[in-house]
This record gives structure tokens, sequence and C-alpha cells, in this order.
């Protein structure tokens, strides 16, 4: 952002910053955050910038809060729900409720993501939190800088890990060809290092309910660690090839072909996290939604 505001000097840097959040800037053709830091040789592409930021519309869209006060909420989001505006997602957004739910709200992450820390996919459900002001918002975003979040998540995957629990360590980088997929491996190019540990909570017949642990916060991290290991998560269109889980693919005599699962079965189940005023250390949980419920009383009953 100081590099682009020297080159656009007649618009304020917050704009440029919101623009970077928004995609719009792009460093050696892949996206990058606003605190990226330039080293020479690279490419710095600059779009055609909007005329301005797309702002969330509030909305009256119900919400799952989970804690309030005055610096944070912590809100438990429905699946399908995508966390802040994008392309082709306008309307019916997180931070559209957001900005129907709370008079006050952080502005760091610029104006299309009021009071978001840090995010979920669009089908994971589970555990956010929310900032209300720019000074909790900036003490919350330093705690996920040094990696002193804790965050827990149960997946249900396919077949059933040979360890009782495990650590995965593979870089995370971009996809060459496919822009919303990243890649893992030993060797790739541009990855980041990345460390998930997982711990298998129950085994069924071909499925394992999964309790995983990741120390650091890159996107699709889970996902992707899971389906290196071959055992990707249930559902997971992107890396996991099944679209959906029907009451047959668990008993072959069911007859109707009863749609169980339709979304990747990835929940945010705990977060940890000192208290950006008082310093206290808070954990909040968000229950397992009802088709993920449903799913494992299902394998529960084949197992029988």
């Amino acid at each position: 952002d100081v590099f682009l505001s020297h080159h656009y000097a007649e618009i304020s840097r917050t704009f440029i910053r919101s623009q970077i959040v928004a995609g719009r800037v792009l460093v050696d053709d892949r996206r990058v955050k606003v605190a990226y830091r330039l080293h020479a040789g690279q490419c710095v592409t600059a779009l055609p910038f909007e005329e301005s930021p797309v702002a969330p519309q509030a909305e009256e869209i119900p919400l799952e809060i989970l804690y309030e006060d005055e610096d944070l909420a912590v809100v438990n989001k429905s699946a399908g729900m995508v966390v802040h505006p994008a392309k082709g997602h306008w309307s019916g957004t997180l931070t559209s409720a957001l900005s129907f739910h709370f008079q006050s709200l952080s502005s760091v992450g610029g104006p299309t993501r009021p009071g978001i820390v840090h995010r979920l996919d669009r089908d994971t459900t589970g555990v956010i939190l929310i900032a209300k002001n720019n000074a909790a918002h900036q003490k919350m975003a330093a705690q996920f800088e040094a990696r002193t979040v804790e965050k827990e998540y149960w997946a249900i995957v396919h077949k059933i890990p040979d360890r009782d629990r495990d650590r995965v360590t593979l870089p995370i980088g971009p996809h060459p060809h496919h822009r919303e997929k990243m890649i893992t491996g030993e060797n790739i190019q541009r990855g980041k290092a990345a460390e998930t540990f997982y711990e298998v909570l129950e085994r069924f017949t071909s499925f394992a309910l999964v309790r995983l642990v990741p120390k650091t916060g890159r996107t699709h991290q889970i996902r992707l660690h899971l389906a290196h290991l071959g055992h990707p998560v249930l559902c997971d269109k992107l890396y996991g090839g099944r679209p959906q889980l029907t009451a047959r693919d668990l008993d072959a005599t069911e007859a109707a072909e009863e749609v169980l699962l339709h979304r990747q079965a990835l929940h945010a189940h705990k977060i940890s996290i000192a208290h950006p005023s008082s310093g206290e250390s808070l954990s909040f949980e968000a229950p397992l939604p009802r088709d993920l419920q449903n799913v494992l009383e299902r394998l529960r009953k084949t197992r029988q």
C-alpha cells in the first residue's frame, strides 16, 4: 500500500488498501495482503480501480451470537454464508448481517470488511471473531500474526486414518492453473510453511470424525492437508471429488436418494484468544450444526 500510494498520490491510502483487499492489485499475478513486503524484481499489477469500494448493505439476516462485549463479538457462522462481499456475492454476506446487528464495527480491513479479523470458507460453519472497534481489531490481528490464537476444527473425512494422531507440515502455495485452488506438497514453488495437527475422534466403516488444530492459517490449509493424506473432507467439491452424500451411500438398501449433506463437512468448533482490552484468556465453542450431527448419527447406526 505504501508503494502504490507513491504512484497514486491523488488517491487516499485507505482506498488503495481497500483495492488490495478486494484483489484488484496483484504481485507476480497473485493476490497478497496489504502488508506484503515487496522485493526487487517483482511485478505489481494494479487493475482498474473501482470508483468506490463496494461496502456491504445492512441486511436483516439472523445471526447466532455466542458472545458480545464492547470490543468484540463471536458469531456461529452458518453454512453457505460468504464472509464479505465479492464478485458474485454482493448480498447475503456475514458483513451485511453484521452491519444490521451492530452499531459499531472496526474499519481496519477496509470498507468491504467491517469487523472482519479472520474468515471462514463459504461452506465452513462455526465460530468467527468480530472486532467492534479498530483498537480491538489491531490487537486481535496481532495475536493471529503471532500465532497465539488457538483454533480447533472438526471434520468428517473419507476413509479411516491409520494413525490416531499426527502432524502435517507441508507448504501451501497457489495453484498454477486454477485461481480458486491451492496446492500442497514437498517441493511446490512459492509455497508458505503450513502445519496442522490432527486427531481421530471416531471411526466408522468408511469415514472418520477428526479433530484438527492448525498452527498456521493458510488458505484452504485443513482441506488441502487432509486431501494430501488421502482423507479429503466429506463433500469438499474442490479437493474431495464427491459433491454430496446420500442415504444410499451409507446403506445400499435405502430406496430413496435422500441427500444428507451437500457441503464440505468442516466446522470451526473452538477458538481461544486473549481479550484485546483485559488480556483475559477467552475460549468460545460453536456446537456442530444439525446437518453434520445428522450425518454422524447415520454413520453410528451403520457401525452398529
